[in-house]
């Protein structure tokens, strides 16, 4: 929503994410603690309306700024937990952020689970971060997938009409195909374009089929590559261009 003068409108929980300064939902908890002033004014109210541009926002007393945008590609190695901390003690993938990051909110967009591999996107932009995410965006994610034992053609071809999980749900992939076969194990491409929690795992967990390794390899047009694991490095100009001109192009479709 904009005013008269072209300036946007939005909640203050929602301007805090939008600032760059923490998450929606943080957002939230620090307003209805009075920790939040709007205009020099303690606001409770997380929906109280926001001027970006032109209202004063403070935080404990210190004025938000906006921050500039910053979009990560991380290769995420098996083992570490897609969340900032784990009552368990275990690594989480904020270890392998630049230490510069990781004094400022930043988001995974998205999840990879703790024994999957590969492709892991960051960002403070949190509207950009929910179209990645969103199911009518239909942006294409692939993944490589490690298989014990030979995959027959109509693994394949269940994968594309849809297997029915444990839990009842019907799951399909928009696309599967076999990589490279072993004497023991099988490589299968997946690709998915309206991915929801574990849905690969599950679908193998279902056909019986033993899963190895699970590895993104893509996001749209953007590719691992040659990212070494564990490592970091921002998302050129171009790949950010080419990542929303994806997701343009599968909305209007």
């Amino acid at each position: 929503m904009t005013d008269k003068k072209g300036l946007r409108r939005v909640g203050l929980a929602r301007a805090l994410s939008k600032l760059g300064y923490c998450s929606r939902a943080q957002g939230v908890k620090l307003t209805q603690a009075g920790r939040v002033c709007l205009n020099g004014k303690v606001i409770r109210n997380p929906e109280t309306p926001v001027q970006i541009g032109k209202d004063r926002v403070a935080v404990d007393g210190r004025g938000i700024q906006a921050e500039a945008s910053v979009y990560l590609a991380l290769n995420k190695p098996r083992g570490a937990v897609t969340t900032a901390s784990d009552e368990l003690g275990r690594d989480t993938v904020y270890a392998f952020l630049p230490e510069r990051q990781t004094q400022k909110w930043i988001a995974p967009v998205g999840r990879l689970d703790k024994a999957s591999e590969g492709l892991l996107l960051f960002t403070n932009d949190s509207e950009w971060a929910a179209r990645i995410t969103a199911p009518e965006t239909h942006l294409d994610k692939t993944y490589h997938v490690q298989v014990a034992g030979t995959v027959e053609a109509a693994l394949l071809e269940a994968f594309r009409k849809g297997i029915r999980a444990k839990n009842g749900e019907m799951l399909r992939a928009k696309r599967a195909e076999v990589l490279r076969r072993g004497d023991r194990n099988t490589w299968l491409a997946v690709v998915l374009d309206e991915g929801k929690n574990r849905q690969i795992r599950r679908m193998l967990e279902s056909a019986e089929t033993e899963v190895l390794r699970l590895v993104r390899v893509s996001i749209g047009p953007l590719v691992l590559g040659e990212l070494p694991k564990g490592s970091c490095r921002r998302l050129t100009s171009d790949e950010k261009k080419a990542l929303d001109l994806a997701m343009r192009t599968k909305t209007c479709r």
